[in-house]
């Protein structure tokens, strides 16, 4: 079997895919001073009350040793805070404050809007299949890490 040309292998059509749609999305959050790392974090915490930070690092994909110092920076800008675990003192939860929940409803009508965008560029179902193609990769790599 011959190896995949390298500019349409896998890895690289992902980073060009990347660098397709990321820009617009990183825009939306540095118009608010954060980055999209911090955006990631926050468009979580807007979805739950408040979450462990080890479930916040793989929900985000961030590591848990850069995630500390993104949500360090949040709080320093008065956008999350920190809360111990009453049952278990080893967890710490991360949660949206007040100043962090009122983004929400002026970040995600712009997120909306470039995910509009970006639908518009493909038909309907090119679109579901790609996202259902990229789904099932992913739940390849998931597999795979908890059965190393």
């Amino acid at each position: 079997m011959a190896i995949q040309q390298f500019s349409r292998s896998l890895p690289m059509m992902l980073y060009r895919t990347l660098d397709a749609v990321m820009p617009r999305f990183r825009k939306i959050f540095n118009d608010f001073g954060l980055t999209e790392q911090q955006g990631r974090v926050l468009r979580v915490l807007w979805e739950r009350d408040q979450i462990a930070l080890g479930e916040l690092a793989r929900l985000t994909l961030i590591p848990t040793p850069s995630l500390v110092g993104i949500v360090d920076r949040l709080s320093s800008m008065e956008l999350v805070a920190r809360q111990r675990s009453d049952r278990d003192r080893r967890v710490v939860h991360v949660l949206a404050t007040d100043k962090g929940l009122a983004l929400e409803p002026e970040i995600m009508p712009r997120v909306a809007a470039a995910y509009a965008n970006l639908k518009q560029s493909i038909d309907a179902e090119s679109w579901d299949l790609a996202l259902q193609g990229l789904q099932k990769i992913s739940a390849l790599g998931e597999a795979a890490k908890r059965n190393d």
